[in-house]
């Protein structure tokens, strides 16, 4: 049986890298899979390096690369030269993650977290659902 979602809501201070992982983290129990889906397109969920900042710095520069702000070929810049940049990020990024957790804890790696990964310039409040699908017994 599926639990009822839960929602957190985060709020970012603009481009960049909130760790969620221990607000995710407070909101489980029992062991199964948690799933997580972020109700913005111009943010994205990722699972990543939690020790090394240099390692978001660094995939802050490649998607910068890949959607640069404020490219003349974009058409849609109704809320800034970010604005088609940030719904591009997402689609490389992406929305969601489902992770396995075991008596209420993720079961992450020793070197890994769960980030809000905000990709326009100004701060946000983003809604993340949690959704647990408890393992079969």
């Amino acid at each position: 049986m599926v639990t009822m979602p839960k929602v957190i809501e985060i709020r970012t201070p603009g481009r960049g890298f909130t760790n969620i992982t221990s607000q995710v983290q407070a909101e489980l129990s029992g062991s199964g899979l948690c799933h997580l889906f972020l109700q913005h397109t111009s943010a994205s969920l990722i699972l990543t390096e939690n020790a090394s900042p240099e390692v978001r710095t660094d995939l802050e520069t490649l998607i910068g690369r890949a959607a640069p702000d404020g490219d003349p070929a974009y058409l849609h810049d109704d809320e800034g030269p970010d604005d088609m940049a940030a719904h591009f990020r997402t689609l490389l990024a992406g929305h969601e993650l489902s992770l396995p957790m075991s008596d209420g804890r993720l079961m992450l790696g020793t070197w890994q977290g769960v980030f809000l990964w905000e990709h326009r310039a100004h701060p946000h409040r983003r809604r993340i659902v949690i959704t647990q699908l408890p393992e079969r017994q």
